[in-house]
Formats: structure tokens, C-alpha cells, sequence
């Protein structure tokens, strides 16, 4: 007699219930998967490169390796988590089979912008393969640049007056809103990518970067993409900055009056290979100084250097833009370079302090003279003497707002 259908049935449904049994094994496990103690591992296994002076202390070690406190660290792995986690790329798993977490994302990517050392080197640093380092700090540029936008971001009114404030206190400059500059991100370009526009006057192939930056060495403004073989002048003229001041609809705030009836409106200090204008204040030509224009060069200097400060304080903390960047893409290049300036932000904002022996030595643009620019605005002429004659006067006569 044939066997009962039922029997059957009894099988299949024998075979279902062990189903979970094992699923819910690999649910158990999967978690443990997830490599978490890689700062200890991380530290042990680098403390001790010839050649490197890591600091004993964990604390400044980790700052050493990726320039941000551990409290800064975590706030960075909380904007992009949810990026990292949602897009999980194909190979993310380390030399022991364990998969990365956000945390060692983060560092992986952020070791490689501080350090500017290749992938194999970065990748041997963490236990991972040079393909996983590209992936990885890919992956964290686009995060950051998208989850991390109101770091740098053109001051509301109050803010405004705060940051003006501090710069009258400081350098005596009525109504200044900021510092002006721009830097080189040198990089190497193949052949058939060659231009005489990415050539720039030092031979070098280079992408531009301006910055405006507060009293705390903060951008508030930046604009990169363009080729190095532009002078600063006519980067300026590209940005959509310059285009809403000459609109008026940006620095546009309180304006001035003196006791004298001269009035100071809102201004930013550049140097001498920027136009003269109403709103973007540069020195005066060094030859036959009086006095006060003497005093007032003196003043727009000191003020003028926080933003040659900030050039240099972010190429060297984040040596990926101070080193030859190798073959860039031009496309992703700018992405790159924005990415370490928002970083440069954050440690601000969330109170890190910067690391001056980090900060490159010299000139930001070491090699690269000042080209003076010949342009100038009759109504940024009178603003500049009326600053000036102030800054003489020692402030005798206060201003009324």
C-alpha cells in the first residue's frame, strides 16, 4: 500500500521548523561581527612606526592620528551613521573577516585626508586593502559634505554683528566682516588632461581655493573648482559671492557714520591681488606711506592674516591638500577640498583646539608671489581713507551706529 500523503507533509513541515533555529543563530553572532575595539588595536599597532613621535597620552594620540578629539569624532560618526549605514559598499570586511564599523569608517577616512599618505599605507595602518580606503573615504566625503552643510554657511544678522564687533575690538576695523585669500591645491594631471588653464605661474598644475574666514579663523565663505592658472582677481569675479555684492544683497548691513559724517559700510580685507572695492578693502601701495596710511596697513595686515592663518592651518591639518595630489579627479577634487574645510569648521564649532604645530610653517602658498591688482573703486578709495583717517585719529571721536 502506498504511503499516506500526510506523511509527507509532516516531512516538509519537520524541514521548516529548523529554519529558524538558524537564522536565529546568525542574528545572535552578527552583531559580534561588527569590529568595534579598533582604536585599542589601531593604537598598539602604530604607536610604535619608526620615525613617528605619537604622543603617550591616548587622548592627544588620537587627536595626533586624526585631529579631532574623541568627543569631536563622535559628533562627525553622528552626521554620517545613517549614510554609511544605508549605502553599505561591497568588501568592507578587514584582514580578520570582521566587518567595519562606522567608527573605523570615520577614521580610515579621516587618517587619509590628515595624513595624505597613499591608501596602501593607510590601508596597511587599519588591516584593510587600498580599495577599501578609496571606497570608504569616498563614501565619507559625500556623507559629510551633504550632513554637514550648516557648518559653513554666510552669517545671520546678529552673527554678523558679533563677528564685526571682534574685529573692531582687535584691529580697530569698523564694520569689517572678514578676511579674504586664496590658495593652490597643487595635483598632478595626465596628458590628455593637460591645460595651459590648470598650469599656473609657478608651473605648477593647480586648482584654486578661496576663503573668507571670521575673528575665530572660521570660513564662512569658500569657492573652489577653478583652475590654478587664474589670477585671484578674476576668481573672485567667478563667484557668486562677488555677484551679490555687487547686487547689494550681501554685505549690506548697518552702516557706519562717523562724527564727521563719513560713513563706513560693511566691508571684507583682502591683499593687494584683489580689486579695491566698496566692499573689499585692500592696502595701500607700499611706496611714500604717510603716516596714517602706514597705520592702517599695520591693522588691515594683522587682520588679513587670520585668513592666511586658516589656509594654513587647514593645509596642514588635513595634508591631502598641501601634498601633490596624484592623478585627482577634477570632478571630485572640489568635493575633496570642501570636505576638509568643513572639518576645519566643525573642530571650531564643537570647541577642539587647532593644532598650531600641525599648521604649515610657512606661507600656505609658499613660491607663489602676490600679483597686485591695478583695480580700483572710487567709492572703495573714500571707504579706505575714512578708515584709515579713524584708525590715525586713535579713535578720539566715537562713532555712532
Amino acid at each position: 500500500m502506498a504511503p499516506h500523503k500526510k506523511s509527507k507533509k509532516s516531512k516538509r513541515e519537520l524541514k521548516k521548523l529548523k529554519k529558524p533555529k538558524s537564522i536565529s543563530i546568525v542574528v545572535s553572532v552578527e552583531p559580534k561581527a561588527i569590529e568595534s575595539d579598533w582604536w585599542d588595536t589601531f593604537w598598539h599597532k602604530n604607536s610604535s612606526t619608526p620615525g613617528c613621535s605619537v604622543p603617550n597620552d591616548e587622548a592627544e594620540a588620537f587627536k595626533y592620528y586624526f585631529r579631532v578629539s574623541k568627543k569631536t569624532f563622535s559628533y562627525i560618526c553622528s552626521l554620517v551613521r545613517e549614510d554609511l549605514i544605508s549605502r553599505p559598499p561591497s568588501g568592507l570586511i578587514n584582514i580578520e573577516g570582521r566587518l567595519l564599523s562606522v567608527e573605523k569608517q570615520v577614521a580610515i577616512a579621516l587618517r587619509r585626508l590628515a595624513s595624505g599618505e597613499s591608501q596602501v599605507s593607510v590601508g596597511a595602518a587599519f588591516g584593510v586593502g587600498q580599495s577599501t580606503v578609496s571606497q570608504v573615504t569616498w563614501r565619507f566625503i559625500e556623507a559629510l559634505e551633504e550632513r554637514a552643510k550648516h557648518h559653513l554657511k554666510w552669517p545671520d544678522f546678529n552673527r554678523m554683528e558679533e563677528i564685526k564687533s571682534k574685529f573692531e575690538a582687535s584691529f580697530g576695523l569698523l564694520n569689517c566682516c572678514g578676511a579674504i585669500d586664496a590658495t593652490h591645491i597643487i595635483m598632478t594631471l595626465p596628458a590628455v588632461q593637460t591645460s595651459d588653464d590648470w598650469c599656473d605661474r609657478e608651473n605648477n598644475y593647480s586648482m584654486l581655493l578661496q576663503g573668507i574666514v571670521d575673528h575665530e579663523m572660521r570660513f564662512l565663505d569658500i569657492v573652489t573648482g577653478w583652475p590654478g592658472g587664474m589670477t585671484v582677481s578674476r576668481l573672485l569675479k567667478c563667484t557668486g559671492f562677488f555677484k551679490l555684492c555687487e547686487a547689494g544683497e550681501r554685505l549690506n548691513g548697518n552702516v557706519r557714520s562717523l562724527s564727521g559724517g563719513e560713513e563706513i559700510g560693511e566691508f571684507i580685507v583682502g591683499g593687494v591681488g584683489y580689486p579695491l572695492l566698496p566692499w573689499l578693502i585692500t592696502p595701500y601701495e607700499s611706496n611714500g606711506l604717510s603716516t596714517f596710511m602706514s597705520t592702517f596697513n599695520s591693522m588691515h595686515e594683522a587682520a588679513r592674516l587670520l585668513a592666511m592663518r586658516a589656509f594654513s592651518q587647514v593645509k596642514g591639518s588635513w595634508r591631502i591638500l598641501h601634498k601633490v595630489m596624484w592623478r585627482p579627479d577634477k570632478q571630485k577634487l572640489p568635493s575633496i577640498i570642501l570636505v576638509c574645510c568643513l572639518l576645519h569648521n566643525i573642530m571650531i564649532d564643537c570647541g577642539d583646539n587647532l593644532l598650531q604645530d600641525v599648521a604649515l610653517p610657512g606661507h600656505h602658498d609658499l613660491g607663489y608671489g602676490e600679483l597686485c591688482c591695478k583695480q580700483v573703486d572710487p567709492v572703495g578709495r573714500t571707504q579706505r581713507e575714512n578708515l584709515a583717517k579713524y584708525l590715525h585719529l586713535g579713535k578720539e571721536k566715537a562713532p555712532s551706529k
